[in-house]
């Protein structure tokens, strides 16, 4: 299990020649489906962010990630930052703000989202946009 937070910053390699693409500067998620589905990639300075399809990684490592060589993918969706998020419930009650996240590096399913008010497990997550993460209301839960 990976933290969002400690992928934020890792150098990202190319396969054989290891030549460094840049930095992590963030993971875009689809909360539809629970899943990290790029990676969004720091160059230098001038250049252009790079963005990489999470499939199209070759490995995943606690120092660093691996990337097979490739352009920008084609259709990539629009990035919403998950840490920093408000979370709303689809009743639009407010639920805090979101601190991290845990997914699993091999599958890239996000395992729980870490937030102000406690930890919210995976299945409840709804959707993500510009304004707030929104999530299922927890039936039976306090709070």
């Amino acid at each position: 299990m990976m933290l969002f937070s400690r992928v934020r910053g890792l150098p990202v390699l190319t396969i054989g020649d290891a030549d460094r693409v840049g930095v992590v500067r963030a993971l875009t998620v689809d909360a539809g489906s629970g899943e990290v589905t790029h990676v969004r990639i720091r160059r230098g300075r001038m250049r252009r962010e790079a963005v990489v399809a999470w499939d199209d990684l070759g490995a995943v490592g606690p120092d660093l990630l691996i990337a097979r060589p490739a352009g920008n993918p084609s259709g990539v969706p629009p990035h919403h930052d998950l840490v920093g998020s408000r979370v709303l419930t689809e009743c639009g009650e407010e639920r805090g703000t979101v601190l991290d996240a845990a997914f699993d590096p091999v599958t890239a399913r996000i395992e729980a989202v870490l937030t102000t008010r406690g930890e919210l497990p995976a299945g409840r997550l709804l959707g993500l946009g510009d304004h707030a993460l929104v999530i299922r209301t927890g039936h039976g839960h306090p709070g």
